[in-house]
């Protein structure tokens, strides 16, 4: 098969889409652009910014994106690229969709709060504390996580060290003009885009080699300082120029399908049934994550871009379109994986991992247009570290709200575990002390915890719509497949690692056993919400 198909049949499903479904979800959610958002009635210059929608966008797509739209589509390679098409095209419209832009738009209704408060609202303070634990437990694992994969790269890769370090000088710079100096965005967009690619240039010059130790140590003094800075001299600009690297990634990768319109050589289905309980339902759903639905989105949504929204009609644009221009990442890594196929496919696996696989491959298509083949990987291998980044310091920031919101009595006094600086520095430091032990021995379930983290999202969504009387069944089919999904890895997890040796995994099933009774609690709670309706 021609892979060229899959890249058109993709965006012209995602095109549709857009036009269609996200603009139903903003006529029965009604979205009103003439009411105030949380960015201008709470404004504070720091978290709570008004941003124009390009800038915003980036950002969020930024944030979301990172390598997760990636490594999940070609490690779900192994069931063979048909179901894999097929989930990314239908998860990323109606689930992925829905529960990113429900998200944002249920956040935004509520002064900018996160899903947690979102639920305490809908279904009370119990459901509220359970839902926040979880999601800060989740962070300072993706923390944890992003951190060594960052330092490893940059000790790897000393090249993108100098380049990404460079890029937050540009993005200080850019920011300082545009909001301080009155600069125009399209101008200072070109030369910001240009400078964004000398500093790629004076990376591969001057590449700054220090020990993985030392960049972990680095890393968490930046994301500190990252979680309390204002969002418009850091977090807006640096997400909003480093998206273009992903935008010219996307192009040059589609561009070159096109002209290159490779063969597809992985089978269309391989099995439903790999063993050791590699079953394609529930474990498709779980691997592709991001390329089709991933909690982590709801926390971006809800936790920064909803402080940001300029007006609610961005809503769409930036919480459906996001999801769907991801759709495209997802497409094209898959397509990486299908047309090399075979041994190759696992000797590349082998020696770097999916992005491995998704650089050279790109880098190959790239050729067709005339760019060098160790060029187009090494631009592409760059793109991916600088979204690892961004969405670690935005996991940061998200962990600070998070913390600061599930210690917060309600009285509107300020404790000292409310403060911004203190949520910071326990964030940090507990985020930290994974990174160095601890970390890669959890990190099995963080798929399960991930899409768990979006069907609690989507419940939360669904109740928040039914009590405001709005059409709420277009969150309540996504929010059953995927407690169904979570339900059923979960199990299978537990009942591998028993089989497998109780006392060797004793940590991993403690988490899963609680993951799963957390679950069913709130499950309970949220039927319990819709049913008092």
């Amino acid at each position: 098969m021609n892979s060229l198909v899959l890249i058109f049949v993709s965006i012209v499903c995602f095109v549709i889409a857009y036009a269609t479904y996200g603009s139903w979800l903003c006529k029965k959610w009604g979205i009103d652009d003439k009411r105030p958002t949380p960015a201008h009635t709470r404004t504070d210059g720091v978290d709570y910014v008004p941003a124009k929608a390009p800038v915003l966008l980036g950002h969020h797509f930024s944030s979301i994106a990172g390598a997760g739209p990636i490594v999940g589509p070609i490690g779900a390679a192994v069931f063979g690229w048909l179901p894999v098409m097929l989930w990314i095209i239908i998860g990323s419209i109606f689930f992925g969709g829905v529960h990113d832009m429900g998200s944002l738009f249920a956040s935004v209704r509520h002064d900018g709060k996160s899903v947690g408060e979102v639920i305490g609202v809908s279904m009370g303070r119990k459901g509220k504390n359970l839902f926040s634990l979880f999601a800060w437990l989740t962070l300072l694992l993706v923390i944890a996580a992003f951190t060594s994969i960052c330092a490893s790269t940059f000790t790897a890769v000393p090249s993108a060290a100098t380049s990404s370090l460079l890029f937050m000088a540009l993005a200080v710079a850019f920011g300082f003009l545009v909001y301080r100096k009155g600069a125009g965005l399209l101008l200072s967009s070109v030369i910001g885009v240009v400078l964004l690619f000398v500093c790629i240039w004076l990376g591969i010059m001057f590449p700054l080699s220090l020990s993985y130790n030392v960049w972990v140590i680095i890393l968490l003094v930046y994301i500190a300082i990252a979680s309390i800075a204002p969002v418009w001299i850091l977090l807006q600009p640096r997400d909003y120029l480093n998206s273009f690297l992903l935008y010219a990634m996307l192009l040059g990768g589609a561009i070159g399908v096109v002209l290159m319109h490779p063969t597809i050589e992985l089978p269309a289905v391989t099995s439903f049934n790999l063993g050791k309980g590699n079953l394609l339902f529930p474990m498709l759903f779980v691997t592709v994550a991001c390329g089709a639905i991933s909690g982590f989105h709801s926390l971006v949504g809800s936790g920064t871009t909803s402080k940001q929204i300029d007006s609610e009609k961005d809503i769409k644009i930036i919480g459906f379109g996001s999801m769907l221009i991801e759709g495209v990442l997802a497409t094209l890594a898959i397509i990486t994986a299908a047309y090399i196929g075979g041994d190759k496919l696992k000797e590349l696996l082998s020696a770097g991992g999916a992005v491995n696989v998704f650089s050279s491959g790109l880098g190959d298509f790239m050729t067709s247009f005339g760019l060098p083949f160790e060029t187009g990987k090494s631009f592409t291998a760059l793109a991916i570290s600088a979204f690892a980044l961004t969405s670690l310091d935005t996991a940061t920031r998200l962990g600070r709200f998070i913390f600061q919101e599930m210690l917060d009595n309600g009285s509107g006094k300020e404790s000292p575990f409310t403060n911004k600086y203190v949520a910071t520095i326990i964030t940090v430091v507990l985020g930290g002390a994974l990174t160095f032990k601890g970390w890669a021995a959890v990190w099995p379930i963080f798929g399960s915890a991930n899409q768990l983290l979006a069907a609690l999202a989507l419940l939360s969504l669904a109740v928040f719509l039914k009590k405001s009387g709005k059409e709420y069944r277009m969150a309540t089919i996504p929010t059953v497949f995927m407690f169904a999904v979570t339900i059923v890895a979960l199990v299978i997890l537990i009942y591998t690692k028993i089989t497998a040796g109780f006392a060797a995994n004793i940590v991993l099933i403690i988490i899963a056993v609680a993951l799963l009774g957390l679950s069913f609690v709130l499950i309970a709670e949220g039927i319990k919400a819709l049913k008092d309706e």
